[in-house]
């Protein structure tokens, strides 16, 4: 089935920008008007965020997610056949601090959160990086639309390895000078092994993993911003969080990643995956020893 359905996903690929948009406004509008595919989530988040706004913001929000959200699916099919010099029109970023650290030898924990387009960042540092990088991902349900994202997203390099199959894979990946990329707002599994911090002023457990594990490495980490430029072009900053992770005191490094991602997620609020349930635990007394926000007290 892959071998029928891939050439199918190329020919559309094969369409000109314009063209394509015009169709992911036709299924964003879909998405929030018809089928309104996870809108209360999405208000619900918006209303916990951003509080201050009124109803008409927070609206005018959503819906210019929704834009943002199909974006990212049509320019993902896109990449199956557009060429390395159409690409690098679209896209700009830095990375003399990435490349500085891998000259001084250091494992290097690139965190960032859900923003659009994910995939155009995992495709411009695979072109620009001085080593590949691994990234982490969740599969897709969808074996055949998988391997199709798994194709698109390794085309310059990228290692990819699926979440569940990390804890058996990491050790080969460990052995050597590595560069690691992970979406650090996943919702933990277990809200009894997070660390618990204020996120939009809200008690939010975030996962532990990205910290602990670059503590155990003593791995240096970035923070990679998104921002939208306009329809279809995006910049992608770094921002160093520490050059040493094992001199970090425990919960530190996941406070540094919550401010400035609350800082990029400000500037625009519109990218950034509200579909998904970030605020879904609620703060119960047995988390008080996670808590590692040294800015606010623990919760009564």
């Amino acid at each position: 089935m892959y071998y029928i359905v891939y050439p199918l996903l190329y020919l559309v690929s094969l369409l000109p920008f314009f063209i394509l948009y015009l169709i992911s406004d036709f299924i964003a509008f879909l998405l929030y008007h018809v089928i309104r595919y996870r809108k209360k989530v999405v208000m619900s988040n918006l209303a916990i965020a951003f509080p201050d706004k009124s109803t008409e913001e927070r609206i005018k929000i959503a819906k210019r997610f929704y834009q943002y959200f199909t974006d990212t699916f049509i320019e993902s099919l896109k990449f199956i056949s557009i060429s390395k010099k159409e690409l690098l029109k679209r896209v700009t970023g830095s990375f003399g601090l990435i490349n500085s650290l891998i000259d001084k030898g250091h494992n290097i924990n690139l965190m960032a959160g859900h923003q659009f387009n994910w995939e155009y960042a995992n495709l411009l540092y695979s072109i620009n990086l001085k080593i590949p990088f691994v990234g982490i991902y969740m599969p897709v349900e969808n074996k055949i639309f998988n391997k199709v994202f798994l194709d698109v997203r390794s085309r310059y390099g990228t290692i990819l390895i699926s979440a569940p199959d990390f804890k058996n894979k990491m050790h080969d990946v460990f052995k050597m000078q590595y560069l690691l990329a992970l979406a650090a707002d996943q919702n933990p599994g277990n809200p009894l092994s997070a660390y618990w911090l204020n996120f939009f002023g809200r008690p939010t457990p975030f996962a532990s993993g990205p910290e602990k594990g670059a503590i155990k490495n003593n791995a240096a980490v970035v923070y990679v911003g998104f921002n939208k430029i306009k329809r279809g072009h995006y910049n992608f900053t770094t921002t160093l969080l520490t050059e040493q992770s094992d001199t970090t005191k425990t919960g530190e490094l996941t406070c540094l990643y919550r401010d400035i991602l609350e800082k990029t997620i400000k500037q625009d609020p519109a990218n950034y995956l509200w579909s998904h349930r970030r605020f879904k635990f609620e703060w119960k007394d047995e988390y008080k020893n996670l808590w590692v926000d040294e800015k606010t007290e623990i919760p009564a």
